[in-house]
């Protein structure tokens, strides 16, 4: 199944956080952060969102910050998903 969003929406996939640190010590799940950084899944087609002209800048494989509590969580086929709006999105990690 695949998702197609619509208008200014972005669907992204969370980025899971790396088991061990930068020194080797292995990390317990406890431990762990949330993950902060997603990958960019689907964008939509932007166009005039509430009066405004929309123009999306993401493309899909982005790597992306996006706000803490933005968006709605999905879970589609066992995989879990976050749909939000790009202005949701504060950062692009390059």
């Amino acid at each position: 199944m695949t998702i197609k969003p619509l208008a200014d929406r972005v669907v992204t996939k969370m980025i899971e956080a790396e088991e061990t640190t930068k020194s080797g010590i292995i990390l317990t799940g406890t431990a762990k952060e949330k993950p902060q950084i997603a990958e960019v899944i689907a964008v939509g087609p932007g166009g005039n969102v509430d009066g405004k002209e929309i123009t999306m800048y993401l493309k899909k494989g982005d790597r992306v910050i996006a706000s803490k509590y933005a968006g709605t969580e999905v879970k589609i086929d066992g995989e879990e998903y976050t749909i939000l709006r790009q202005s949701d999105i504060l950062a692009v990690v390059e």
